[in-house]
This record gives C-alpha cells, sequence and structure tokens, in this order.
C-alpha cells in the first residue's frame, strides 16, 4: 500500500498549531487552487471533533470534479487527529496528523497511507500519477505553512 509521509517545523506554539489545522475551513488555503477545493458541509463549520463528517468537492486531476467525504475518526487536542476517507476516489485514505512541541516550534508530521481502487491497473495508475499528485499537494501545503509560520518571525 502506497504512502506519503512528511514532517515539517513550525516556529510557533503548539495552540496557535492546533487551532489552524484542527479547523477544517483552513483546508481551502492549504490545498492546491487548481484542485478546486470547496467545502460543501457541514455549513457553517464547526471546530472538529471526533466522528465529524466533512463533505467537499474537489478536482485531483484532469479538473474533474469528485465528491470527497472524509470522517474525522480520532482526535486528541494539541497532539494528533486522523481522517478517514468515506466516499472518494480512494479505495482507502487514511491521513494521521501529529503534532510535537520541541524547544524550536512545533513538529508537524503526516502519514498518510492510501489505496486506489482498480486492482493492478490502479496500483500502475497510482505509481505513475497519483504518487506525484500526492507529493505536489503536499509541497504546496508545506510551503504554504512555510509562509504562514516561518517568514514572519523576528
Amino acid at each position: 500500500m502506497p504512502t506519503y509521509e512528511t514532517t515539517q517545523l513550525l516556529k510557533t506554539d503548539l495552540k496557535t498549531c492546533w487551532d489552524f489545522f484542527s479547523n477544517p475551513s483552513n483546508l481551502s488555503v492549504i490545498t492546491p487552487p487548481d484542485m478546486n477545493f470547496k467545502i460543501i458541509s457541514p455549513d457553517p463549520m464547526p471546530l472538529m471533533y471526533e466522528g465529524m463528517i466533512i463533505k467537499y468537492t474537489v478536482s485531483p486531476l484532469l479538473n474533474i470534479p469528485l465528491e470527497w467525504i472524509t470522517e474525522i475518526t480520532s482526535v486528541r487536542e494539541h497532539d494528533y487527529f486522523v481522517d478517514n476517507q468515506v466516499k472518494g476516489p480512494f479505495k482507502l485514505w487514511h491521513h494521521q496528523h501529529f503534532f510535537t512541541e520541541t524547544s524550536a516550534g512545533v513538529e508537524m508530521r503526516d502519514l498518510v497511507e492510501y489505496k486506489l481502487p482498480l486492482g493492478k491497473p490502479g496500483h500502475i495508475f497510482g505509481n505513475l500519477i497519483v504518487k506525484k499528485r500526492v507529493a505536489a499537494i503536499f509541497e504546496f501545503r508545506r510551503a504554504f505553512i512555510e509562509r504562514q509560520f516561518n517568514t514572519a518571525q523576528s
């Protein structure tokens, strides 16, 4: 099963970091604009909680809009949260977000496990295209986070 892992240091405190990443409304600013990400529900967006269902549309490839539904399956405030795809383009999408306070700021680690549908053809397609797209999405996110948390420091 393909995985993607990334770690980034944020020069901020744990509360500020948690408040930003646990607010599902911020998904739109950390997602590349070409994905046409739009939250459908809930509206208005509450603070994240275990069992929360988030519905949105997104165009991950070829500008084709898809409905994606995720569930927040686990939350430990200021420590981690987990989202899983309920409906969407993947056979499996399991995304773990970890936050660790350090002397230099907050270490944020993402671990994504995913599986494409269609068996072997899906696996081949995944290795050729989806793996690169997932990396590009997280690189966009990394750059946004760098600007948001690490460049305004004195």
